[in-house]
């Protein structure tokens, strides 16, 4: 299908946001529809403990990528520690000179799993080669959310040696797979794939000016095209779709680069600007959002200042419509519903903002926080839902005022960001997938 015929097909979809279109009821990559952790297909329950779970599942290895939810199914991305010695990647380098250490590199066989929508049974497995991996202690060797689509499940995982994308059918059998050369970042990989059309787009931007933004074809996994970077951070924002003058364009944000806008027929640069800091190191981790006719989007580190920016593509060009850096977060993506656009930091602290504006509404501190925040928000439009990394399942109200719905302790570590279906809410833990539901 081309590119044309797939906007056409979902255009005649009754579900539509910010150019982006697929079946309500799905949940097709990082963050749902298009990135925008907004579900119109159900309500959150307001709690999740016995008398809303559906279902709880163990599941193999480890990684902080999200469930996807498409059709009957739910996928994710499992690294499990290696049965077999890895031979020759202890000291392998790859064709750019990424290193593996094999006295600090884990060895793992990474695992691509299918579970039943409705009751958490396995449906399938599929494992891959066994490779070492490298990150950040907070990172994992599967923290990619797979991307979802009528005819395929596309995953992503990387090391220094080898940035692997395969394509799945929706019964489990590999359709392609393609090694896009080594992965240069201390930290690891962690960028998510998006499906448009025809076409599997990825933010490559890597260390030490290698990597690049890029685009496969759907069908066949070949590369489509590429997009030169002169990036010095690792990053792990997924891009949006945004749609302006009646054109589709993907947008990338990375730290020196800033806001790109790339025309996905063939990966031409249609706009960019760089507008954060570049007198200190930054990485742009939690990816844009389209809302109201903008595409919002963060960046910093750690203890330097983050930066919260709407941007606006006018005649060719981007335009800064407002800026926010106070208690902006740094790994969690943002929360806009509607009027209104909700960060949640990474301890904790709640922000509030006309989206249009950036005007700060109201700010306050979330109770019963324990640890840092690193997935993102997801909302059903009445309800915001995050979670800890102590596994605290929290609620806000969406509200012009500061209105928490309590907590729900779920007992293990979580890094990653729910996905939410038809009212139905899809929970990773370190060790298990969840399902709650009224």
């Amino acid at each position: 299908m081309t590119l044309f015929r797939y906007l056409i097909f979902f255009t005649a979809l009754h579900f539509c946001l910010g150019g982006f279109f697929v079946r309500s009821e799905d949940w097709p990559g990082f963050r749902g529809v298009n990135g925008s952790g907004l579900s119109s297909g159900g309500r959150i329950p307001d709690r999740f403990d016995e008398s809303t779970e559906l279902w709880n599942v163990s599941i193999p290895g480890t990684g902080h990528g999200s469930p996807v939810v498409f059709g009957e199914h739910v996928y994710l991305l499992s690294a499990v520690p290696a049965v077999e010695p890895v031979e020759g990647l202890s000291s392998e380098k790859g064709k750019k000179g990424g290193k593996q250490k094999g006295n600090n590199a884990a060895a793992y066989q990474w695992r691509a799993i299918c579970l039943d929508r409705e009751t958490g049974a396995k449906v399938w497995e599929k494992d891959f080669k066994q490779q070492r991996f490298k990150g950040h202690r907070f990172n994992s060797a599967a923290s990619s959310t797979a991307a979802a689509d009528e005819d395929q499940v596309v995953f992503a995982w990387g090391t220094a040696a080898q940035l692997t994308v395969v394509s799945l059918s929706h019964s489990g059998e590999l359709q392609w797979e393609k090694d896009l050369g080594p992965v240069v970042g201390g930290h690891g990989f962690g960028g998510s794939p998006v499906l448009l059309g025809d076409l599997v787009a990825l933010n490559n931007d890597q260390e030490k000016r290698n990597g690049n933004l890029l685009a496969l074809n759907a069908v066949s996994g070949e590369v489509a095209w590429t997009v030169e970077r002169h990036s010095e951070r690792i990053s792990y924002s997924v891009p949006c779709v945004y749609s302006v003058d009646g054109k589709e364009v993907l947008v990338f944000v990375n730290w020196q680069h800033g806001f790109t806008a790339i025309d996905p027929a063939d990966g031409a640069v249609i706009a960019e600007k760089s507008v954060f800091n570049l007198d200190t190191n930054e990485r742009a981790i939690s990816s844009p959002v389209v809302a109201s006719g903008l595409v919002i989007g963060t960046c910093g580190f750690t203890a330097n200042p983050k930066h919260c920016v709407a941007m606006r593509l006018k005649n060719g060009q981007w335009e800064e419509v407002w800026r926010v850096e106070r208690n902006v977060p740094h790994i969690p993506s943002v929360m806009p519903v509607g009027e209104r656009t909700y960060l949640i930091d990474d301890a904790g602290i709640a922000t509030c903002l006309d989206t249009l504006t950036g005007k700060e509404q109201w700010r306050a501190r979330v109770p019963g926080i324990e640890g840092s925040i690193f997935g993102s928000p997801v909302s059903d439009g009445e309800k915001i839902l995050f979670l800890d990394e102590s596994g605290n399942a929290h609620l806000l109200a969406v509200s012009g005022e500061f209105k928490p719905l309590g907590a729900s302790p779920l007992g293990e570590l979580c890094r990653s960001t729910p996905a939410l279906a038809d009212g139905v809410v899809y929970i990773r833990t370190a060790s298990r997938v969840r399902a709650y539901g009224k």
